[in-house]
């Protein structure tokens, strides 16, 4: 059990390093992409919710759109995990409003920080003061119980050693009937072990992901009901697409004629904290996986989407 510790803090701390980096303004890491608009642009992120960001707020990091997934309405309190320089907290808050609420946690001071100097332009633009940003680790969320409506995470979850510790701690924060809506990066099938190994894939997201029944199998025991898994194809050969170098020295290990699309997809996970007594609880309805067809990765409980 100590050797697991200090490897889960290795992690953490080469995670931390990368992204200390990226916020004092090198380039690369997860998900990055050189031109930040652009990938939101494509991912659905509205133009009008990209004119009210400040300056340096998208670093290109996402790999989906939860603030959209979350369906966000006025009044509300978010909590965004792994909120980096604030790029998806800002955007949040203007949904909720002025009557609700954004809380970004990240475990980066440099990005803390990065995203704190932007509350005040953030404020000049929009008029609102709705958001804070807190130091920590999203498996330690430094979060009251039963505190939020709505959880929302941008490519980060894939990064923790501790996966399921995080569903816990999703389920936790969460009022009973509060909701979950993360884009995260999931396996199709196994990597290649020499792809696993290379640091630069763990800080750009690929090498901490897991199968996408095994985000399923964590959500679920965490005590989270009506969960929906739905795999987005070619998000990450886009990425490769768009020269960014980390995603060609991926391809370079791949076996001959694999593409990265092959082994990862940008995963969108809903789900909700049921009404019921604390602790573990199981869901009236199956749990639903929808995947692309010819994808290799339906699991059990898996159907199509209601008409």
């Amino acid at each position: 059990m100590a050797n697991d510790g200090q490897s889960n803090e290795s992690v953490r701390e080469s995670v931390r390093e990368g992204y200390a980096k990226i916020a004092k303004g090198c380039s690369g890491g997860c998900c990055g992409d050189s031109n930040p608009t652009q990938l939101a642009q494509t991912i659905g992120y509205a133009q009008q919710d990209l004119e009210a960001l400040p300056d340096g707020a998208n670093l290109g990091l996402s790999c989906g759109n939860p603030t959209a997934l979350a369906a966000l309405k006025p009044g509300q309190v978010a909590l965004d995990l792994g909120s980096g320089a604030g790029f998806d907290v800002f955007i949040a808050a203007a949904k909720v409003g002025p009557t609700g609420r954004v809380i970004g946690v990240d475990m980066t001071a440099e990005m803390v920080g990065k995203a704190r100097k932007s509350i005040a332009a953030f404020t000049h633009k929009t008029g609102l003061n709705n958001v804070e940003f807190r130091l920590g680790e999203i498996e330690h969320l430094p979060v009251a119980d039963s505190s939020v409506d709505v959880v929302i995470s941008n490519c980060v979850i894939n990064l923790s050693p501790q996966k399921d510790q995080v569903w816990r701690e999703i389920a936790r924060v969460l009022k009973p009937g509060g909701r979950v809506a993360v884009s995260d990066l999931a396996l199709l099938k196994p990597l290649p072990d020499e792809i696993r190994e290379m640091v630069e894939t763990l800080v750009g997201c690929i090498a901490g992901a897991v199968l996408v029944d095994e985000t399923r199998a964590m959500a679920e025991t965490a005590g989270l009901v009506d969960i929906v898994l739905t795999p987005k194809a070619g998000y990450v050969d886009g990425m490769i697409d768009w020269n960014d170098p980390l995603y060609h020295k991926i391809i370079e290990h791949l076996p001959k004629g694999a593409k990265a699309g092959d082994y990862v997809t940008s995963l969108e996970v809903t789900a909700k904290k049921g009404q019921g007594p604390q602790g573990p609880q199981t869901s009236e309805k199956p749990q639903r996986i929808y995947t692309p067809a010819g994808t290799c990765c339906g699991t059990r409980g898996e159907s199509q989407p209601d008409s």
